[in-house]
Formats: C-alpha cells, sequence, structure tokens
C-alpha cells in the first residue's frame, strides 16, 4: 500500500472556514494528502473582517510541532499566520535543522485590512525563517513591505520578483493578485534559473478571502506529491482558479470552495 503525503500547516485558525488552518486542511483533502497542524493563533473572523486574535502560549507551539513531526514521515512544511517573533523563532528552531521542503507564506495583512503579523516579527521573518524556506509567496502589498519600496504598476510586478531573489537569494512566487492587466491575473515564479509566469482570467465579482491560504497550501502539497516547484506552482494555480471560480455563496458573502480535486492523473499520490 503506497504512503499517503503527510503536509504540516503551522498557522493561525479562522473561525469562518474560509483561511487559516481550515483552508489548508481543506485543500490538503483535495489534494490528496494527508493534513496535520499547529495552531499559532485563534482569531474570531468572517471574509468581513478580524473582530479578535488570540496568540497560543509558544510552548504549546512548539509542542505541537514536534508532536507531529517526531511521529509522522512528514514531507512538507507551509507556514501561515505566525503572528509574533517568539513564535517565528520557535518555528525556525523546530525547522532549521530538518531540511524539509517548507512553503513560507508570510502573512502581514488580511484582505480586510487587518494586521496579522507584529511589527516586531517582521524581522525575524527576514533574518531568520526566509533563510530555510523552499520557496516564499508574497503577495504585492507584501512585497512591497519585505522590499521597503513600492511597486509601480503591473508591470512591476516581475522585475519586483526577481528584486526580492536578489535580496533574500530563495525562490520567490509573487501573486499579481488585484493587479491585473486586461483582466489577466500573473503571477511570477523565479527559483534563480528561470522567469516562471502563471496567468488566468481575473475573476472580478468572487470573495478572495482565503486564497493566500488556499495558494500556499496547495503548492505544499503538490511538492509532497513529488512534483518539481514550477509544476507544483502551476496544479496549484490551477487549482485556486477552479476554486474560484466554483465558490459557493455562504452567509452575506461569496466564499471559497476548497473541495475541488485538480483533474489531471499525474496528481493522484
Amino acid at each position: 500500500m503506497k504512503q499517503t503525503p503527510i503536509a504540516l500547516s503551522i498557522a493561525g485558525s479562522d473561525s469562518g472556514g474560509g483561511a487559516g488552518i481550515q483552508a489548508d486542511l481543506k485543500t490538503f483533502t483535495a489534494q490528496q494528502v494527508f493534513g496535520t497542524t499547529a495552531i499559532t493563533c485563534i482569531t474570531a473572523q468572517n471574509p468581513q473582517g478580524v473582530t479578535a486574535i488570540q496568540e497560543i502560549n509558544v510552548e504549546v507551539v512548539e509542542k505541537q510541532i514536534l508532536a507531529v513531526l517526531n511521529f509522522f514521515p512528514v514531507a512538507v512544511v507551509k507556514t501561515g499566520m505566525l503572528f509574533s517573533q517568539e513564535i517565528i523563532q520557535i518555528v525556525f528552531q523546530t525547522l532549521h535543522k530538518r531540511s524539509l521542503p517548507f512553503v513560507l507564506d508570510p502573512v502581514m495583512v488580511a484582505t480586510s485590512g487587518a494586521v496579522l503579523l507584529q511589527e516586531g516579527a517582521i524581522q525575524s521573518l527576514r533574518d531568520e525563517l526566509l533563510g530555510i524556506a523552499t520557496v516564499f509567496t508574497p503577495n504585492a502589498d507584501e512585497a512591497e513591505i519585505l522590499l521597503g519600496d513600492k511597486i509601480a504598476d503591473y508591470k512591476g510586478l516581475e522585475d519586483a520578483t526577481h528584486s526580492l531573489f536578489q535580496k533574500y537569494r530563495i525562490p520567490v512566487l509573487l501573486k499579481g493578485g488585484h493587479r491585473n492587466d486586461n483582466n489577466i491575473a500573473t503571477d511570477y515564479l523565479y527559483d534563480g534559473n528561470a522567469m516562471h509566469s502563471y496567468s488566468k482570467k481575473f475573476i472580478a465579482d468572487a470573495e478572495t478571502h482565503g486564497t493566500g491560504c488556499t495558494y500556499s497550501s496547495a503548492i505544499a502539497a503538490q511538492l509532497a506529491l513529488g512534483k518539481p516547484l514550477p509544476e507544483a506552482v502551476r496544479q496549484a494555480r490551477e487549482y485556486l482558479h477552479q476554486s474560484i471560480r466554483e465558490s459557493l455563496w455562504l452567509g452575506s458573502t461569496k466564499s471559497l470552495s476548497h473541495q475541488v480535486t485538480i483533474k489531471n492523473e499525474d496528481t493522484k499520490p
């Protein structure tokens, strides 16, 4: 019997179920990967906003991570909302000697505008965690924070991707998001050897809450399934686009449905 790949998500909990740990687990399952978790924060939120954040004790975060890594043959790790400098340092300490594929989603600001990473934590993310990541996946706003400079327009995304690699020396996927050109949204991946672009028609009327979490966890799942990084991103981008296109009306807003499997036969474990 073939071993099911196992992924570990280290992230916050979203009470609305559209982002965070909840989105990651749904995505892992849809990609035929078994998901495990270490919860960093509990948030009270829905697609309209975040009303409360409770940070988990850093020792408990560490014990969650070790409980998973010391028992399960984890194939990939992804991080989402880490929130504080202390949590980032614990994540670094528990991962840096293990050489696992690691997808870092530098969750800094929610779509609603809520701050999800404390000011003092940004430097630790830059100095420690980015150094051990396989790939990191900022959106345009996060890229501006990490570069310390504005991305002037849509055409500047590709240059910004290259600049992020030059600054941090690890592969970077810069998500174009709403900065689309003629209703085409393009993401750029630079892995140190080549620039890869992934373009899809922009879906203007969709709720995008949780799309960053879904995208990064789909990339992690594809890496766990053995795909090289450019192909993992391509498969994840297909999955995300399909999820947005087939999203459901839930409550008072439109929310993502993550229960969509990629149809390609080669995605099966």
